[in-house]
């Protein structure tokens, strides 16, 4: 499917923001858009020269599986979020919808040369860049050192943030993009404590559960000072 910028949903957010309406429409004559199902595969550790994508809207996860087949899920993608290693001659780990996913597509050489091109645009993807590695990084450290409620209500707090329509403010309202057994696999906790801490912020006033999957925040104030975002 041809690209259409003037809809896009992240036209604002996304890395390509920065270019002019010129530029991002001479851009947009070499990419698609394409629709994920949840669990289906964009690519795959080891694939050569994968693709390069904007996430438009659902969520996606960056993992890798070792030697005991184990999965480990390393990052998390939200909508405006740039996937791809560029420079790279090929990909290092999976990335897998969580859920119903819509994405702008690339060929990683149409990218690189984009870079070329547009000044702008190299830039907007080293922040993007920076701010996935710090975000990494925050991950690693939530795991390693906090509690089980910091590290359960940092989730949340980067979830409703990543699901509000505005950087003031976090959403309402989202839905869960990971099962409890994913949000225990990225914690470093087990499914009971997970269900059992989900409980007890529910009970504090912190958030309040919607359905299977929806959560509610009633006090974000104190989810935020929960999580030590």
């Amino acid at each position: 499917m041809n690209l259409a910028c003037s809809t896009c949903p992240v036209k604002e957010t996304a890395a390509c923001a920065v270019l002019t309406p010129e530029e991002r429409d001479a851009m947009a004559t070499a990419g698609r858009t394409r629709t994920l199902k949840r669990g289906e595969m964009l690519f795959a550790a080891g694939d050569e020269d994968a693709a390069c994508a904007t996430l438009l809207t659902g969520a996606l996860k960056v993992s890798a599986v070792d030697v005991d087949g184990n999965e480990q899920i390393l990052a998390l993608v939200h909508p405006a979020g740039f996937i791809g290693e560029l420079f790279a001659p090929f990909a290092h780990h999976d990335v897998v919808a969580l859920t119903e996913s819509r994405l702008c597509i690339f060929a990683k050489a149409d990218v690189e040369r984009a870079i070329e091109e547009y000044p702008a645009l190299a830039r907007a993807l080293l922040r993007r860049s920076q701010a996935d590695l710090l975000a990494t990084r925050n991950l690693l450290e939530l795991t390693g050192h906090a509690s089980a409620e910091s590290r359960l209500a940092a989730l949340l707090h980067d979830f409703a943030r990543a699901a509000s329509d505005s950087s003031c403010h976090l959403a309402p309202r989202f839905e869960l993009p990971l099962t409890r057994g994913e949000i225990a696999n990225m914690l470093g906790l087990t499914i009971e404590t997970v269900s059992r801490k989900l409980g007890q912020l529910e009970d504090m006033g912190a958030i309040q559960r919607d359905g299977k999957r929806g959560i509610v925040l009633r006090n974000p104030e104190l989810l935020q000072e929960m999580s030590g975002r």
